[in-house]
Formats: structure tokens, C-alpha cells, sequence
């Protein structure tokens, strides 16, 4: 039996970084309702199950980058960050 492929050529990469916090979620959120379902082969789960640790890493990145921004406020004025 032949499977199709897992991203079709139109698709974004899986194993590139999202383009977004919003995009990282939202396949975050395919992701779980495909693993949900039950209907996934067993590779394709544990494939999805590392995409998942990757894209929730990344969010948790985001999110502490902007916090750490936030958290620079001298004198009520946001100062410039920089993402070293």
C-alpha cells in the first residue's frame, strides 16, 4: 500500500521553524485534533508527537522573549530589545 505524502507541496514545512508565534499555534492545535482522532498511523503519531515538542519549545521561546521585553520598562518607556 502506498501512503501518500505526509506534507503536500503547497503545505508549509514540518520540519522548519513556524513563520509565527500565531502560525506555531495554530498547527499546534492540528496537530492535537489530528492525534485526537485516533486515526493516525502509529509513525505518523510519534512524527506528529516531535513536531508538537518542537513547535510548543518554540512558543515557550516567544513567549519568554516578549516577556523579557516587557519586563525592560524604565521610566514608563519601552526600551529597544534585541533578540541576542
Amino acid at each position: 500500500m502506498v501512503r501518500p505524502p505526509k506534507n503536500p507541496p503547497d503545505a508549509p514545512s514540518v520540519d522548519g521553524p513556524p513563520a509565527s508565534y500565531e502560525a506555531a499555534v495554530a498547527e499546534l492545535e492540528q496537530l492535537v485534533a489530528a492525534m485526537e482522532s485516533a486515526q493516525m498511523p502509529l509513525d505518523d503519531l510519534l512524527d506528529s508527537y516531535r513536531r508538537g515538542a518542537v513547535l510548543l519549545d518554540f512558543c515557550r521561546q516567544r513567549l519568554k522573549a516578549v516577556e523579557d521585553q516587557v519586563k525592560i520598562l524604565e521610566d514608563g518607556q519601552l526600551k529597544v530589545w534585541s533578540e541576542e
